[in-house]
């Protein structure tokens, strides 16, 4: 009997900053898809949305202060390291030659950056090395727009077994994810009114934040 194939998972964003709603989906789906291992990894130059306030090095540390020794979840400093725009197609190439052609490779995505798909940067080449993993519920008035539905309309599966019979190329819907009303717009909003985020946040993040002084009043 064959070995099973490594089942890996990248979690990108801004994590501006990470919260309880990131973590808790990428422990859930961790272990719902019996993933090895859940690449959390922040954009340096995210190209579809403005820079972030704070540097790459205090959210990278806030993520790995989060994290701590959490099994099976990185903090991925490889977009950090890497000059010029935060492309996820760069990050998932790096990611598939780490792990070999067999590895079921996933891009984890919300619904919004889902929606946004056909805007990236060579969106069809994502799927030559990864399958797209969508968390959260559709609203009841979500329109997808056509090109989005030419780029991903034959390659939706049903099922997480049918995602896994292949390393890459599909997308799948995973409503299963606890839904919380956290964002990270909020909380910066909520410290820069210097209000309380406890519980929004592992205790240690909150404590880096207050020890450096983020999200002040001037913040974005």
């Amino acid at each position: 009997m064959s070995e099973p194939e490594t089942r890996v998972a990248m979690f990108g964003g801004t994590f501006n900053p990470i919260h309880i709603a990131h973590l808790r989906a990428a422990v859930e789906l961790r272990d719902a898809l019996s993933l090895d291992v859940v690449h959390m990894v922040p954009a340096h130059l995210p190209p579809h949305r403005s820079a972030p306030g704070v540097s790459s090095e205090d959210r990278l540390s806030m993520l790995k202060l989060a994290l701590a020794d959490t099994p099976g979840l990185i903090a991925d400093d490889r977009e950090i390291r890497r000059d010029g725009p935060s492309w996820s197609l760069d990050t998932l190439a790096s990611l598939r030659k780490q792990y070999g052609h067999q590895a079921r490779l996933l891009m984890v995505l919300g619904r919004d950056a889902f929606l946004k798909l056909h805007e990236w940067h060579e969106p069809a080449a994502l799927f030559d090395h990864a399958h797209i993993l969508v968390i959260g519920r559709p609203e009841s008035h979500e329109a997808h727009c056509q090109a989005l539905e030419d780029l991903v309309a034959s390659r939706r599966v049903d099922s997480l077994d049918a995602l896994m019979a292949s390393p890459c190329g599909s997308v799948f819907d995973y409503d299963q994810t606890t839904a919380m009303a956290i964002s990270a717009t909020a909380i910066r909003q909520t410290l820069a009114a210097g209000r309380s985020v406890r519980y929004l946040m592992p205790p240690a993040v909150e404590a880096f934040i207050d020890h450096n002084g983020l999200y002040g009043e001037s913040s974005p």
